[in-house]
């Protein structure tokens, strides 16, 4: 066993889960969030944006601010009950 090998396994915890998968609850609530009306209204901004774009071969727009809009608005929902899913 390699220095590194024998460090990591002494010094660094792991976590060792009961069932073979485990599941973001962050992905999950992501999900479920993106479908609701307030952020899907921004998601369909921002692909309405992204097809804009997209079409045009010369541009200097950017989507940035209905990306930033859409991930805040998702962010938002999920921060409301992300903690209490924590152990």
């Amino acid at each position: 066993m390699s220095f590194l090998q024998s460090f990591l396994t002494r010094y660094i915890p792991t976590v060792k889960a009961e069932d073979d998968e485990l599941i973001d609850p962050q992905k999950v609530l992501r999900e479920k969030c993106s479908r609701k009306s307030e952020c899907k209204t921004l998601q369909d901004k921002l692909n309405t944006c992204n097809d804009r774009v997209n079409s045009r071969t010369q541009t200097e727009e950017t989507c940035l601010e209905e990306l930033i809009d859409y991930v805040e608005c998702v962010d938002h929902c999920v921060a409301e009950t992300l903690f209490s899913k924590l152990k």
